[in-house]
Parts: C-alpha cells; sequence; structure tokens
C-alpha cells in the first residue's frame, strides 16, 4: 500500500479544497479550490467535490472532512451548510431535515466509485500533526472552531466543543469564530484563545494540544508566549494532508 494515491478534501464555510496525495500525506497534484456554494442541499456538496474530482487525477481512494457531527461517514448535524449563505447567515428550516442522517460517504462512493471515508474537518486535520504518543487534541481556528481527540493514535469519538457554552451565553464558535476577530482585532482575539485553551485543559487534561486552521497563526507573539508548553501551532495545511493518514488512524468501525 505504499504508493496509494487519496483525493483529499476539505469543505470549509467559505470554500472546498482538493488535491491528490501520496501514501505520506504529499501534495502530487495542483490543489483546487471552489466557493462553498449556498444554498448548500447535500446533492449539491455531492456535486461539489464530484466536479473537483473530475478536474484532478483519479486516485484510488477518498477522504472528505466536513464541519458538523459525523459518525461512519453519515451527517448528524453541519452548523454552516443548512444556512441561506453561510456561516451566521439565516438558517434555512428546510435544509435542516435534507442534511440529518445524510450518509454523504454512501453517496460519495455511489458517484466516484471509490473507498470512502469521510469525517470531521478538524480530524482530518489531527491526522495531520499527531505524533501517536498520548492523548493529543487539536483545536482549529477558522470560521468557527473545530476539535478532536486521538488516544496514542487512535482517534476517538467526536465531541462537538464548538456548540458548548463557554461565557455570556455565548458558544466557542460565537466567541472565538472569524466574526470576533473581525471584530475585536487580533490581539483582544488572541486573548480568548487563550481563555479558551485554559478553559479546556482541564476538561482533557491532553498531553499535547495543536492549534490549528487559518486563524492560528493570528495569535499573537504576546499571547503565544503565555499559552503554555503543552501547545504547538501547526500548518493550515494539515486539513489536506491528514487525509492520507487518518485512513491508518481512524476508529476501526469507520
Amino acid at each position: 500500500m505504499s504508493d496509494v494515491t487519496t483525493l483529499s478534501v476539505d469543505c470549509g464555510g467559505g470554500g472546498i479544497k482538493a488535491s491528490v496525495l501520496n501514501s505520506a500525506g504529499n501534495i502530487i497534484s495542483p490543489a483546487l479550490r471552489t466557493p462553498t456554494p449556498y444554498p448548500l442541499p447535500p446533492e449539491r456538496l455531492v456535486e461539489t467535490i464530484v466536479d473537483l474530482a473530475k478536474q484532478l487525477p483519479r486516485a484510488q481512494r477518498i477522504t472528505v472532512g466536513m464541519p458538523g457531527m459525523i459518525r461512519h461517514g453519515v451527517v448528524i448535524t453541519t452548523p454552516h451548510y443548512i444556512t441561506k449563505s453561510g456561516p451566521r447567515s439565516k438558517v434555512m428550516p428546510e435544509l435542516v431535515p435534507l442534511w440529518a442522517r445524510f450518509d454523504m460517504r454512501e453517496a460519495l462512493q455511489n458517484q466516484l466509485d471509490l473507498p470512502t471515508l469521510v469525517l470531521n474537518d478538524a480530524e482530518v486535520a489531527g491526522a495531520g500533526v499527531v505524533t501517536g504518543q498520548g492523548l493529543e487534541m487539536i483545536v482549529t481556528l477558522g470560521t468557527g472552531l473545530g476539535n478532536a481527540i486521538f488516544d496514542n493514535g487512535r482517534l476517538a469519538p467526536h465531541v462537538e466543543v464548538s456548540q458548548g457554552p463557554i461565557r455570556w451565553g455565548l458558544t466557542y464558535d460565537d466567541y472565538i469564530g472569524e466574526h470576533e476577530r473581525l471584530r475585536l482585532g487580533d490581539s483582544h482575539w488572541s486573548r480568548r484563545v487563550r481563555l479558551v485553551v485554559d478553559a479546556l485543559r482541564p476538561m482533557y487534561v491532553w498531553d499535547r494540544l495543536y492549534l490549528g486552521g487559518g486563524n492560528s497563526r493570528r495569535i499573537t507573539a504576546s499571547n503565544l508566549a503565555k499559552i503554555g508548553e503543552d501547545v504547538v501551532v501547526v500548518p493550515n495545511e494539515a486539513g489536506m494532508t491528514g487525509g492520507a493518514r487518518c485512513w491508518d488512524l481512524a476508529r476501526t468501525s469507520d
């Protein structure tokens, strides 16, 4: 299996990226990106991924990371794709039942005729950075907050931390999402990130926490210096390159 190739697709609130990886997780094709189309019923996301796949060299398997609670390739809930025009826009009630229990893995396998793995996007990113030693957690900072836990390299059942309350009636998504970063500025927002790390640390008692996603690089140096030696900032590219490695790290029932 040393030469197996993976079509890795990273589905975000604002864009969908795809590329082909070798078995080491290195990108071996041009990386493609298209804006996330809204409104977005499940079939439209499937069509978008299929269209990207047709523009890339054919791979031997597919990994898709997407926001929300995903169990065994089935979407339980997804926060952005039920809205009219993307994150923080109005929820379209008619989309909620369409996404609930939608089997994304089966839909893509039927369309592309390849083994498919569908996970939460932070789980894919975590697969790209964990060492496999001890309890490792990743928190991704972007449109909102993503998270995943790995125990000695094995992916643990997902907990949607982003929807948990933190203070003032706000969820973690509300508190340190992109909307608040733009409103507060990087310095104030970085202090909030530090508060979130401090809040999560006694809950998970990790051996190492990784901060990833596009906004992790925006944490100011002064706040990063105070955040703790058990915290490591990792490149945003992990959301793509983890697409190969997660086949070895995902729960066997996936």
